[in-house]
């Protein structure tokens, strides 16, 4: 071997700890970086602006995903089979915080831990589905924002019926495995015979359960009432152009769901749901128990209507109430 092909070999070898440190210096920072698992109900495409206006409010806390911070991320797809899953696969992973939306994503949680602490950016009664023991006093290792679903239904349904002239049979679907999805069906149930509507409730447990569920409503309904929940969300285009096609105008509770083809929604405003999610995980990993830490109601509410969507089933919207909405998707 030549003299300075061996020297650089011997320069090289020497040189090769130092080069592998930084790299190995890195994967040491980066398993010691608090973690959040995110556990996503429906899909990432679904869910982006809520995980941007999360992600956006921890940068602006000081916490930079993959530097200060680091958050796995799961997604359930609307199956819930796979929520106990993913919160069983965070345990294993020894996750600081799980950050979760929705009544059945926070029992499975908390089914899978009572030592990690959960947010939930969204949950529509946590007190009467046993979440947690009060909106002031938490207890327990979960906390999170409500989204006054149950008590919105009433308002939607009076927006319907001045949306839907001689509204006289109201159709409602959900999931009726949801615990939240039950509570709300009764208080639409009781809102529609305070207003003298006849009712239909169809419920679905699958997606396989969505074609049938649009046979049994034929003729027999003047608009569509649909519970939001993962499920339906993960769904939400296939039930939106199963109820065009049955000429049914729909009321949904989240923006999300008028932009795949619904007619309106009338509910919380989601991505700041998302936004104030990151100031619970901040106070938590700074320190403070989630049990401590009062849960909080929406502040920012939306009505949004798809003219195109009224366009095809033929209605024509006043223009008082086109001034009237937040937001107007053409």
């Amino acid at each position: 071997m030549r003299r300075r092909a061996f020297i650089g070999l011997l320069a090289g070898a020497a040189a090769a700890p130092a080069l592998l440190w930084p790299r190995a210096a890195r994967a040491q920072q980066a398993a010691k970086l608090p973690t959040i698992g995110f556990l996503g109900q429906s899909t990432r495409s679904a869910a982006s602006e809520w995980v941007a206006a999360f992600v956006q409010r921890l940068r602006e806390l000081g916490w930079v995903e993959g530097r200060t911070v680091a958050i796995e991320y799961r997604w359930a797809e609307g199956r819930e089979e796979r929520l106990a899953e993913i919160a069983a696969e965070f345990v294993r992973l020894k996750v600081d915080i799980i950050v979760t939306s929705g009544t059945p994503q926070v029992l499975a949680a908390k089914q899978a831990t009572a030592a990690i602490p959960i947010v939930f950016a969204t949950a529509g009664d946590p007190v009467a589905n046993g979440l947690i023991a009060s909106l002031a006093r938490p207890g327990g290792n979960a906390t999170g924002l409500s989204t006054l679903v149950t008590e919105l239904a009433g308002k939607r349904l009076e927006l319907l019926r001045e949306l839907v002239p001689g509204l006289g049979r109201l159709a409602i679907i959900g999931n009726g495995s949801n615990p939240l999805t039950v509570l709300e069906l009764r208080e639409v149930q009781a809102a529609a015979r305070t207003l003298g509507l006849e009712v239909v409730t169809v419920e679905i447990r699958s997606a396989q359960d969505i074609a049938p569920a649009f046979d049994a409503l034929k003729g027999r309904a003047d608009a569509l009432y649909v519970c939001i929940d993962a499920l339906v969300n993960a769904n939400r285009i296939r039930i939106n152009t199963s109820a065009l096609g049955a000429r049914l105008p729909t009321m949904h509770g989240s923006r999300d769901y008028v932009e795949a083809g619904g007619l309106m929604s009338y509910g919380p405003n989601y991505p700041d749901l998302f936004r104030r999610t990151g100031d619970y995980v901040d106070k938590i990993l700074r320190g403070a128990k989630p049990g401590d830490i009062p849960v909080e109601l929406p502040t920012k509410f939306d009505l949004v209507i798809n003219l195109t969507t009224a366009k095809a089933l033929g209605l024509t919207i006043p223009a008082p109430f086109l001034l009237r909405a937040d937001e107007v998707i053409e």
